[in-house]
C-alpha cells in the first residue's frame, strides 16, 4: 500500500490571528514549520469573507511552496471572484468547496449533481491552466459519478460525519466509515485519486487511513488547536505516526 499523504491546513492560524487583527501568528510561518514537520502540502480556505485566510497570505503560501517544492492545495468556492484568483496563482491543487456566509464550517458536500452545469467550465478553466481540481463531496455514489462526469481528477471525501458520530459515541459510525470506504472504492474504479477530510483526530485517523484508496488526508482544525498543548510540529509528528501505522497494520 502506497504512503499517505498528509495536507495541513493552516486556517485556523489566521483565525487566531484575525480576533485580534494583528500581524501574528503568521500562518504563513505556521505552514513552513508544518513543512519542517513532515506535511506533504499546505491546504488554505480563501473564503468569500475572508474570515481567516487573506488574499495576501495566499500570495505568501503560494511562493513559499513553490520554493520548497511543496503543493499548495487552495480550496475554494465556485465563484468568478475565486475562479480568477485560482488562474492568477495556478497552484498545485485546487479544491471547490460548497461555502455559506452564515456556516460556521463547511457543513456538507459540494452538490455536483445539482451544479454540474455550474461547477463543470470552472473544473475545466482551472484544469486547462495545469490545476490540478479537487472536489469535496460527500460519501454518495452519485456525487462520485458526478465529479467523475464533470472533469474533475481527484475527489476529497467529507469525514466530518464519521468523525462526530465517533467522538459522539454515535451506533452509525461504522455505517458511515463503510460508507466512506465504498465510496472511495467506486472513485478509484471511476479513475479518480481519492482525498479525505473533516474533522479528522487522534481518534478517527487510523479507521480512515487504513481505506486502501485513499492517497491524501486533509487535516487542520485539530491540529491547530492541539498545537496549544503540545507544539505544531510534535501534533504533525504524532498524526503522520498514527496515519503510518494504519497503513503498515492494514497491509500486514
Amino acid at each position: 500500500m502506497s504512503r499517505l499523504r498528509l495536507g495541513v491546513n493552516i486556517d485556523h492560524v489566521a483565525t487566531v490571528r484575525n480576533a485580534r487583527g494583528e500581524g501574528y501568528p503568521d500562518p504563513v510561518r505556521a505552514a513552513e514549520m508544518a513543512l519542517a514537520a513532515g506535511a506533504d502540502g499546505i491546504t488554505a480556505h480563501l473564503r468569500e469573507d475572508r474570515r481567516h485566510i487573506s488574499d495576501a497570505d495566499i500570495d505568501a503560501l503560494a511562493v513559499i511552496c513553490r520554493r520548497r517544492g511543496r503543493p499548495l492545495n487552495f480550496e475554494c468556492a465556485v465563484t468568478p471572484e475565486m475562479e480568477a484568483i485560482a488562474l492568477a496563482h495556478r497552484p498545485h491543487a485546487a479544491c471547490l468547496v460548497p461555502e455559506r456566509r452564515e456556516e460556521v464550517t463547511t457543513e456538507g458536500g459540494l452538490d455536483v449533481v445539482r451544479g454540474r452545469n455550474a461547477i463543470a467550465p470552472v473544473v475545466r478553466r482551472m484544469a486547462d491552466a495545469g490545476i490540478r481540481v479537487s472536489l469535496f463531496i460527500d460519501a454518495d455514489d452519485a456525487q462520485v459519478q458526478a465529479a467523475q462526469a464533470v472533469g474533475a481528477q481527484v475527489v476529497e471525501l467529507h469525514t466530518g460525519a464519521y468523525c462526530q458520530a465517533v467522538r459522539e459515541r454515535k451506533p452509525q459510525a461504522e455505517a458511515l466509515l463503510k460508507g466512506l470506504a465504498a465510496a472511495a472504492e467506486r472513485a478509484a474504479d471511476l479513475g479518480l485519486e481519492v482525498h479525505a477530510g473533516h474533522g479528522i483526530d487522534y481518534e478517527t485517523v487510523k479507521p480512515i487511513a487504513a481505506i486502501p484508496q485513499v492517497a491524501e488526508l486533509n487535516i487542520g482544525h485539530f491540529l491547530i488547536g492541539e498545537a496549544i498543548f503540545i507544539g505544531l510540529g510534535p501534533a504533525i509528528q504524532r498524526m503522520r505516526a498514527l496515519m503510518d501505522e494504519a497503513r503498515v497494520t492494514r497491509a500486514a
